[in-house]
């Protein structure tokens, strides 16, 4: 999926330039106070030379107007040069929390269709070029104004001088012209470049263990820097472009300089200008032809511009829509979903998914892996909006309700659960609303996290870097923090999956102590998981198989084959060997006297949460 900023739609360059206007406005006006003292000093200059030259006493008041220019420019500069940095770094910051606040708020498969290697480059590196545009842009004026300035200075002291200069001028028009436009082209291309080395560094990355098992480093390392020869060839490029406008400048600056000095000595000569004259023209004509910081304005402003069309796309998505409905008041939790289909490039991951989970009870998703499980578990809650079809918490339409408010009433964990957060505590306290210290210790318990909590250096104080954690462990985090965040539906994405059987059987008492009061849909690879569910929908190519209870499903023999391919795949070491059972032997009938750990179902962990 691309995707394509929305029509008619304000530039987000142009918003952020008005998040500072003071800073932009102090900028401006220090850049036009530097250029206009600037061009004031060699008519001041002049004039002092003058009455040098025509002699009596020393014209201190020349001089120290001299001087006080020179001290104003140098002063405007130093104050451009200081607003200019702080006000990009303020605008850098404000650009990248509002493209993160866009994508995090719009339908998670349009704001990650992008690879995420993509996407970070495009949050860094992008983010600091587009954020200068407004501050280049300000300090461009001394650019602009310096030549057009120093044009005027030279048409007040003589409009031959002044014509010398003017014969040059559209060559500088074209060679600038023709500098940005190449630098613009120059600056994409290498920007797409880095976006790709980003892609594939976060890949692997990212799959670090598995590199380093299978010994293909070298491998990897020859792929993720390949598109380092076309990064190097547009940078090369880009320093051809400015290698030529600077070479092409450096022979039409010294002889347009030349042909200005040369007319301006004639007309000094014919006595039509003074010394103090030749010695202003002379200064009016080198700011007149030093182009070097406009051409280094306008190159910023070219790579500032292309990587702004970079973000537009990620400034204009579209935030998640929603009617502002809330969810109905003291309601069980129904969850209903009425014909849900998910397509993905032009295929089905889910078709015709019809269910219903009554308030108050719980429901496990089992399937090969591929089925579809991780995408219904999205559906479900709303990280996912689907093609076709509608979800509905208490007869309420999820695509209707205020997100904010959504989320309060959804609680999920995940095989591989983010710990965000600066310690242990603030990891379990994160989420819509964060949770009181008590809470989190409760959830803790709850989850079995609070005994390998107890033995790290500073309990629940200690930093999460510095927490050595197992896959379980981690788990168990996740599980402590949707426990953290009651809401009326709880989804659990395969997060049972790296607990070892003790671990799972009191987290699943947890869980059966929400019974009547919050709903559960579990995706589940484990028979444990499936056999104490209310009910179980057995998924099959993203579509629903069957739904029933466990107890009833497994009298065919392909439901059992599902656990029988996860048992010959996964390891099933935290089983111990009393509780396993044969594929065929019917469960223990599902009451409340069966869920006793002398009565568990065989159980296979996952190695992670399943692909979307």
């Amino acid at each position: 999926m691309r995707l394509h900023p929305r029509p008619g739609t304000e530039s987000g360059i142009r918003r952020l330039a008005r998040q500072h206007p003071a800073a932009l406005l102090w900028l401006l006006l220090c850049s036009t106070g530097g250029a206009l003292a600037a061009l004031a000093l060699p008519a001041a200059l002049g004039h002092t030379v003058d009455r040098l030259v025509a002699g009596g006493p020393v014209p201190w008041s020349g001089l120290l107007l001299c001087a006080a220019l020179t001290l104003a420019e140098t002063g405007f500069d130093a104050a451009s040069a200081v607003t200019g940095t702080s006000t990009t770094a303020r605008l850098t910051a404000s650009l990248r929390t509002r493209t993160a606040a866009q994508i995090l708020a719009a339908e998670p498969r349009r704001a990650l269709a992008l690879p995420t290697g993509d996407l970070t480059a495009r949050l860094t590196a992008r983010t600091a070029d587009a954020a200068s545009a407004p501050v280049t842009a300000a300090g461009a004026v001394s650019g602009v104004l310096l030549p057009l300035g120093a044009l005027v200075g030279l048409l007040l002291i003589d409009v031959w001088t002044a014509a010398a200069l003017l014969l040059g001028a559209p060559l500088l028009v074209a060679l600038l012209r023709a500098f940005t436009r190449r630098t613009a082209d120059a600056g994409a291309d290498y920007q797409r470049a880095q976006s790709l080395i980003a892609h594939r560094l976060t890949e692997a990355l990212d799959g670090a263990d598995t590199i380093r098992a299978a010994r293909t480093g070298a491998r990897e390392h020859r792929r993720v820097l390949e598109p380092l020869t076309a990064l190097a060839e547009h940078g090369r490029r880009t320093w051809s472009v400015y290698g030529r406008a600077v070479g092409t400048s450096g022979l039409l600056l010294p002889l347009l300089m030349l042909l200005v000095l040369a007319v301006a000595g004639l007309r000094l000569g014919a006595g039509a200008i003074g010394v103090g004259d030749l010695v202003a023209a002379s200064r009016y004509a080198s700011l007149a032809v030093g182009i070097g910081a406009l051409t280094g304005a306008l190159g910023a402003l070219a790579r500032s511009r292309a990587a702004a069309r970079s973000l537009e796309p990620l400034l204009t998505l579209a935030p998640l829509p929603h009617r502002g409905l809330g969810p109905a008041p003291d309601a069980p939790g129904h969850l209903e979903l009425r014909d849900i289909g998910v397509e993905q490039d032009g295929g089905p991951l889910l078709a015709g998914i019809h269910l219903t989970v009554p308030g108050g009870t719980s429901l496990a998703v089992v399937g090969r892996s591929g089925s579809g499980k991780s995408v219904l578990a999205a559906v479900a809650g709303r990280l996912l909006d689907p093609d076709t079809g509608s979800v509905l918490l208490d007869g309420v339409p999820m695509d209707g309700m205020e997100p904010a408010r959504l989320r309060r009433e959804v609680a999920y964990a995940f095989a591989r659960p983010a710990l965000l957060g600066g310690t242990v505590e603030d990891t379990i306290a994160y989420g819509p609303w964060t949770a009181s210290p008590e809470a989190v210790r409760d959830a803790a318990r709850a989850a079995r996290a609070d005994g390998f909590l107890a033995l790290l250096p500073y309990g629940y104080a200690t930093p999460v870097a510095d927490a050595p954690l197992s896959g379980g462990e981690r788990q168990r985090l996740g599980l402590a923090r949707a426990f953290a965040h009651p809401g009326r539906l709880l989804i659990l994405d395969d997060a049972l999956s790296s607990l070892d059987t003790v671990t799972e059987h009191h987290v699943r008492r947890a869980l059966d102590a929400r019974a009547g009061h919050c709903t559960r849909v579990i995706v589940a690879h484990r028979l444990s998981s499936a056999a104490r569910a209310d009910r179980v929908a057995w998924l099959e190519d993203g579509r629903i198989r069957a739904t029933g209870r466990h107890d009833e499903l497994w009298a065919d023999p392909d439901y059992r084959a599902v656990f029988r391919t996860d048992s010959s795949t996964d390891s099933s070491m935290d089983t111990p060997a009393e509780d396993a059972a044969p594929a065929s032997r019917t469960p223990a009938s599902r009451t409340p006297a069966s869920r006793t750990p002398a009565s568990r179902t065989p159980v296979t962990p996952t190695a992670g949460a399943e692909a979307r």
